[in-house]
């Protein structure tokens, strides 16, 4: 996605967000204890060690409320966060700037989640060769900023949908008639051109023979014990002419993505970084 058709998708976004919290009356609280003319500051700050991401939804988000305020981001997203860490301050009326508070928090919990938790799973992998890659297991319409938050916490993206990427899955095999079958239709599909690329899941040392010898772009190692994985790296490094991309996927967790990683494949996909991220606790105070 182009940043365009990024910005683009973000107003919509926003827009919808905005509708779902201020519905057509707006803050009643606020309306009813502040004027328009009522002016205040507000700071919004980290409550735990992390990293950041959302910073770029702070303008956007609180000009669309009141082109008036004052927004001024502190930290670029990627950026470490301690206890107190300040984000971004407010300025401006008191009522534009709790309109759009627990908007922007939501935003900034979340994808400050998945980077913080993006960044110790590759913490966890740096001394191998692999890199750690996101899933399609994103919220539906959040993709593209929770495959953001992922870069930012230092990790790579995977596919963005299933029109970039041909992925032949466990269930493609078994309607096609096996690996085999479903690669060499996937192939014949793609003739001479290099794109998409082609990956194919496996779950067993035949099925990965079966793969290696049709030299796919990408092997998926899908729920694969280390040592199989292990092995099947080996196999691919006694056949250095047949060089294709290894992933491995399949219940990866920041508790055995070391080990994984340390079979020897190029990347290791983990769906739980951004469908099981914990949220960051972030907050906003007036000042």
């Amino acid at each position: 996605m182009n940043n365009a058709d990024f910005k683009k998708r973000l107003g919509k976004l926003l827009d919808c967000a905005l509708a779902e919290d201020l519905g057509k009356g707006g803050d009643c609280t606020s309306n009813a204890l502040f004027s328009p003319k009522d002016i205040g500051s507000a700071v919004i700050k980290s409550k735990e060690k992390g990293v950041l991401s959302g910073t770029y939804l702070l303008a956007p988000l609180f000009f669309k409320i009141d082109p008036s305020l004052s927004v001024a981001v502190l930290l670029s997203d990627g950026a470490p966060l301690e206890p107190g860490s300040e984000i971004c301050r407010l300025k401006g009326s008191v009522r534009s700037i709790l309109a759009g508070e627990r908007i922007a928090l939501n935003f900034l919990q979340r994808l400050s989640g998945i980077a913080t938790m993006t960044a110790r799973c590759v913490a966890a992998i740096r001394h191998t060769r692999a890199k750690l890659l996101d899933t399609r297991k994103t919220t539906p319409c959040l993709r593209a900023l929770e495959k953001l938050a992922v870069r930012h916490g230092g990790g790579t993206n995977h596919r963005s949908g299933l029109f970039d990427m041909i992925l032949i899955k466990d269930t493609h095999s078994k309607q096609c008639g096996g690996v085999t079958a479903a690669l060499k239709k996937a192939m014949t599909s793609r003739g001479k051109a290099k794109e998409p690329k082609i990956e194919i899941e496996v779950q067993n040392a035949a099925e990965f023979a079966e793969a290696l010898a049709l030299r796919p772009d990408r092997i998926m190692l899908d729920n694969m014990s280390a040592d199989a994985m292990r092995r099947c790296v080996e196999k691919m490094s006694k056949n250095c002419d047949m060089r294709v991309d290894l992933e491995a996927s399949g219940n990866i967790s920041l508790d055995n993505a070391t080990e994984v990683a340390e079979t020897g494949v190029d990347f290791i996909s983990c769906g739980a970084i951004t469908h099981s991220a914990k949220a960051l606790d972030i907050h906003l105070v007036i000042v």
